[in-house]
């Protein structure tokens, strides 16, 4: 949708014309399925839009999810006429298989993606892109759900999308405000480690990539877009929605169950000051705090109720031994997911053996003090035996908590050598820029599904805010052919 001016009002903003050259920098896919009718005024607008205002190289590959109309001949045709658009086949349906094929064979180091229909206006598409350029951001999603957002669709459709975002916040505490808007950008490097994660192969796909990659740290920049509802839309809505309410399902057992090594994703951001060692400041002490206060006055209620059940059936010290067994099991287990972030099944044999010893000192701390309480009267009310063990309780978790962060718990860069971050390493030598050549279609890698690992990167990619530069009307580099 444009947004022309009116009389009273501002001129509508136009993009600065710029010049692309060199290397593809951004690749942007359209998966189709029998979109014969909407697919070639889709790429040529595109086209010409990318041509008009976007500073760098770009391509536009047409991802065919198994069609049966005459798309890929329509696709075929749009490559061979245009040198920036490529086309690539699929013999299996579903949005997020077309998506993880392309992305992860695309050399381009900034991957988008947007429907074909091209219901999000095109003037967002260089917003959503420059964060990832200049590596401030991972990932890039269009919102229809922000307050600056315009939206122009049906009420069905807003109650639907709407929902489905409150059910993404309430059941998987999503921070996104649009996980289904068909217009999202990645940097390859990211893609790289996250796509082998992402078990979803249809609708689902965003859903599952921006939850995963919220709950890793990435940072996702969002931007509002003004979008007009496609009234011939093919999705099935029912279908689509159940996919992707079993889909959330999946996803959260896996997070809640820690099967998923989000740890290996963590990005390094280097540059950023809130990530440089600094001296005698403990590292994430403040949140690591809050969330052992909070584990704490869970497990403390839930001991007390333990308590009270064990008393009833046994003596105050076999009661108070087994109700802080049973919540010191519980409390390793919260601490080691929630606090110290500590994610999957290594070493969880050894946390809560070491949460035992823990155990030990904190039985040793609320034994001693109902032995002293005993000592004082014969038959001590209930009442005043609950305080005497909050009191032990309290005096037993301050040293829980530093035995957990410095013995159980440590954080495993405080024991690394400290190194130099990327972008100081590269400043510390004279900048050769790179080589450009002009992206040459039959010479490229036929795409495929790369056998990519969790946590591993076929071919790391440089930092793009050191090797990506814009290009200006003057620039006559002979080696460019364009």
């Amino acid at each position: 949708m444009r947004t022309d001016s009116s009389p009273g009002t501002l001129p509508a903003r136009e993009h600065l014309p710029a010049a692309p050259a060199g290397t593809p920098v951004l690749d942007v896919v359209i998966p189709v399925y029998n979109e014969e009718k909407d697919l070639q005024p889709c790429v040529r607008r595109l086209h010409e839009h990318l041509e008009r205002t976007f500073p760098y190289a770009f391509r536009i590959t047409i991802a065919d999810n198994a069609s049966t109309d005459t798309t890929p001949q329509v696709a075929r045709t749009l490559a061979a006429e245009i040198p920036e658009v490529t086309t690539f086949r699929l013999e299996q349906k579903g949005r997020g298989r077309a998506l993880r094929a392309v992305w992860s064979a695309s050399d381009a180091p900034v991957l988008a993606y947007m429907d074909v229909d091209l219901s999000t206006d095109l003037n967002a598409l260089l917003p959503l892109v420059a964060p990832l350029i200049s590596g401030h951001s991972d990932l890039a999603i269009g919102s229809r759900l922000a307050r600056s957002s315009r939206v122009v669709r049906g009420p069905k459709r807003e109650f639907i999308s709407r929902a489905y975002n409150l059910i993404l916040r309430g059941s998987l505490q999503a921070r996104f405000s649009d996980a289904q808007c068909g217009f999202k950008a990645i940097r390859r490097d990211v893609a790289q480690v996250l796509l082998p994660l992402v078990e979803d192969t249809g609708w689902f796909f965003d859903t599952e990539m921006l939850v995963l990659a919220e709950r890793a740290g990435l940072r996702i920049h969002e931007v509002p877009v003004d979008w007009v509802d496609d009234p011939d839309s093919t999705v099935h809505i029912v279908r689509t929605a159940t996919d992707d309410l079993k889909g959330v399902w999946r996803v959260g057992r896996a997070l809640a169950t820690g099967s998923l090594p989000l740890d290996r994703i963590a990005r390094p951001f280097g540059d950023d000051p809130r990530d440089r060692d600094l001296e005698e400041v403990p590292k994430g002490l403040a949140r690591q705090l809050v969330g052992f206060c909070v584990v704490g006055a869970l497990s403390t209620l839930f001991y007390l109720l333990l308590y009270s059940g064990f008393r009833a059936v046994t003596g105050s010290q076999i009661a108070n031994a087994l109700a802080l067994l049973v919540s010191a099991v519980a409390n390793t287990a919260a601490n080691r997911r929630l606090t110290f972030g500590v994610r999957g099944r290594g070493g969880a044999v050894r946390h809560q053996a070491q949460g035992l010893v823990v155990f030990g000192i904190g039985l040793a701390l609320t034994s001693g003090s109902l032995a002293a309480l005993n000592a004082a009267t014969s038959e001590p009310a209930h009442s005043t035996e609950l305080a005497v063990l909050i009191a032990a309780n309290l005096a037993a978790t301050v040293l829980r908590f530093l035995l957990f962060r410095a013995w159980v718990f440590p954080d495993p860069r405080e024991d690394e050598p400290p190194q130099v971050a990327p972008h100081a390493a590269k400043c510390a030598v004279p900048y050769d820029p790179p080589r450009v050549t002009p992206y040459d279609p039959s010479r490229a890698a036929p795409y495929g599904t790369a056998p990519f690992r969790a946590g591993e990167a076929a071919e790391p990619w440089r930092d793009t805010t050191v090797q990506l530069l814009p290009v200006r009307p003057h620039d006559t580099d002979a080696r460019n052919s364009r």
